[in-house]
């Protein structure tokens, strides 16, 4: 009453000595290389059934031992016991066991079996589809994406154009003052499902685009505004651009390069719980372009005669 099936030792091409961990390589490893659904290798079906079920036998220790002790099969069925002298199987003579009341669990736990296995150790192999496929109807996979959107979309909302991975291009809404890093969520837009079952998501993360003047901080925007040196030395009025338009800002006389000032309510627009941020403008002073003679004339003059030092208490 032999086996149809070679040793599952063979078929997984292991030594006896074996641990479950090697045991457990060995059939990932064959798993993912004859699985029919991907591989290529010739008669790749046959194999994985084959790879299969030789790890139901020495994927399970006590199905192991069993087939070890010769009290079943490489298909996992009881093997008929042998006659020795009056008695059966392993016993001693003259004890005599009654091979029908030998009992072994094909299924193992609710759920086992060969269907379980599959599902259980494939779906660590193939990301859970594959294995899925052996309980039946399946939801379709999320995807994820990207889309950089300008600094004006993302606070007065607009819709930006959104390639997916599954090959569709869709216009998505933007709503106004959403935050860097938000996630919309298009339903039914992501991998279709298997045997009838309903399309996963499209998960699309905003991002800002980078501005050319803006450098976004929370809600807070910071830019460099140039002035003259004039206008840091006797004070001016300046047009500052915003979000929202341009806007006159006071330069009070005698500041320094560097000073920053702030215009409430000027950085990104209020979002649900989160108020308006500001506008945080750095005043940057900028010389003429070209050689300036009296410029420099008199730079030489208050070099001479006033001198002053801006790095004073700055030795470490």
């Amino acid at each position: 009453m032999g086996s149809s099936m070679r040793d599952p030792y063979e078929v997984l091409g292991l030594a006896k000595s074996a641990s479950a961990a090697e045991v457990k390589s060995a059939f990932r490893k064959l798993a993912k290389k004859f699985h029919p659904d991907q591989s290529k290798e010739p008669r790749a079906k046959e194999r994985f059934a084959e790879i299969g079920s030789a790890y139901e036998i020495l994927g399970d220790e006590k199905k192991r031992a069993a087939y070890d002790r010769g009290e079943i099969d490489a298909e996992g069925k009881p093997r008929a016991p042998q006659f020795e002298g009056f008695g059966f199987g392993r016993g001693r003579p003259g004890e005599g066991q009654d091979f029908r009341s030998f009992g072994f669990e094909f299924g193992g736990e609710p759920g086992g079996g060969r269907a379980g296995f599959e599902a259980d150790i494939l779906s660590e192999l193939f990301g859970g589809r594959m294995g899925a496929r052996a309980r039946g109807p399946s939801r379709g996979e999320d995807v994820a994406v990207s889309v950089s959107v300008p600094l004006a979309t993302a606070t007065g909302g607009g819709s930006a154009r959104v390639a997916l991975p599954t090959g569709k291009t869709l216009d998505v809404a933007i709503p106004a003052g959403v935050d860097d890093g938000k996630q919309i969520r298009l339903r039914g837009q992501g991998r279709p499902g298997a045997r009838n079952a309903p399309a996963g998501d499209a998960i699309v993360t905003v991002h800002y685009a980078p501005h050319p003047l803006f450098k976004v901080e929370g809600r807070d925007l910071k830019l460099d505004l140039p002035i003259t040196l004039y206008e840091a030395v006797l004070g001016a009025k300046v047009r500052t651009p915003t979000l929202s338009g341009e806007v006159e800002i006071g330069i009070p006389p005698g500041t320094s390069s560097g000073r920053v000032l702030r215009l409430r309510g000027k950085g990104l627009p209020a979002s649900g719980e989160a108020p308006a941020g500001d506008l945080l403008a750095t005043l940057r002073i900028v010389l003429p372009s070209g050689e300036e003679a009296d410029l420099a004339a008199l730079m030489r003059r208050w070099r001479d005669e006033k001198p002053y030092d801006p790095r004073a208490g700055m030795s470490v």
